[in-house]
């Protein structure tokens, strides 16, 4: 079948294309009986009006914003914390007439997505240097979202003050510190650290969270051994087990974990609990998010609150309003029954 262009549709009905144009983008320029017969007769052919592509290059803008995410965009919408982020955005986004496209972090580039977004939202801690590098210099207006990529603004909370007071008012004299971070170092295992250089604050919440616990644990006197200091790959279930198993059997066995976000503090307590142990009567757990799910949980959980949709709104409203500067959200503390807080 010959492809229908506006010219050609102009010649089959005997008009001018500006016509054909009019009817579909300036009904005002016609009358209402023409504008009607014109669209009935377009739609028997199966024409739906002039290319909108097109026309939104030669308007230089149009109307779809790019979100870059960290992960795989299966992986980011099954997580609470990020899917709770989207909807922010997206809610935003259609309240401004816009449109949100969802863009992989296992791309190597935005050649794909580039002539076709006005913008670009990047969310997570992404680890993908191809993409930190077309990000860097692309022309178009970008906002990151929870790191920072050279001069461009960014949405934040305070990660480092946000785990450094959760610890002050939760750490005691005798404690045995464990910490299951996520993505702290450049693997697809879970395992401990040791020794093994970790990603640059930077680009890293969860380094921006262990500054905060190793600056808090340092002022109460506690000894932190690195020994205790677990990375898991991705926020999935399966890590977070086989990441709490291991927590569970060392020796000797922790009085308290830091969990760097709710859903693996969720897992440590259910495999604390199958083991025999009481939470928090033998150990304490602490989580990060302020999830739903989290405050749902019994024991709910003693977390971090960020709310997640007002930063995908207000980073949504910055890149809309191209905004130059960088904003820092606040946070609160929720002191659940995991593990209370100091007296």
């Amino acid at each position: 079948m010959k492809k229908l262009t506006l010219k050609s549709v102009a010649e089959e009905l005997g008009v001018s294309t500006a016509t054909i144009s009019n009817a579909f983008n300036k009904p005002n320029q016609l009358s209402k009986a023409k504008r009607l017969e014109i669209l009935q007769r377009c739609e028997e052919l199966g024409y739906t009006g002039p290319n909108k592509a097109a026309r939104s290059l030669r308007r230089g803008k149009t109307g779809i914003v790019g979100l870059v995410l960290a992960n795989s965009i299966s992986y980011t919408v099954n997580d609470a914390v990020a899917s709770t982020f989207i909807s922010g955005v997206s809610q935003c986004l259609e309240a401004n007439g816009q449109q949100l496209l969802l863009v992989s972090g296992a791309g190597d580039d935005l050649n794909n997505v580039n002539d076709f977004v006005d913008g670009y939202l990047c969310y997570g801690s992404p680890t993908n240097t191809n993409l930190i590098d077309a990000l860097s210099k692309t022309t178009k207006p970008v906002i990151t979202v929870d790191f920072n990529i050279g001069d461009y603004p960014s949405v934040n909370i305070d990660n480092i003050e946000a785990c450094y007071q959760l610890v002050k008012q939760t750490i005691r004299e005798d404690d045995v510190v464990a910490v299951i971070g996520l993505r702290l170092i450049e693997t697809q295992l879970t395992c401990r650290i040791y020794d093994v250089p970790m990603i640059d604050p930077v680009t890293s919440i969860s380094r921006r969270r262990l500054l905060g616990y190793e600056k808090a644990l340092s002022e109460s006197g506690i000894d932190f051994n690195y020994e205790q200091l677990w990375s898991i790959p991705e926020n999935i279930e399966s890590f977070a087990v086989r990441a709490a198993k291991e927590v569970l059997s060392n020796q000797p066995c922790p009085t308290i974990v830091y969990c760097m976000s709710d859903l693996i503090a969720v897992y440590f307590i259910r495999e604390a609990m199958e083991m025999g142990l009481s939470v928090p009567g033998d150990i304490r757990v602490v989580g990060f998010d302020g999830t739903n799910e989290g405050q749902r949980f019994h024991p709910n959980l003693t977390t971090v609150v960020q709310n997640s949709d007002i930063k995908g709104e207000r980073a949504a409203v910055m890149l809309l309003e191209q905004s130059k500067e960088s904003q820092l959200l606040p946070f609160t503390l929720h002191f659940g029954d995991s593990c209370p807080r100091n007296a």
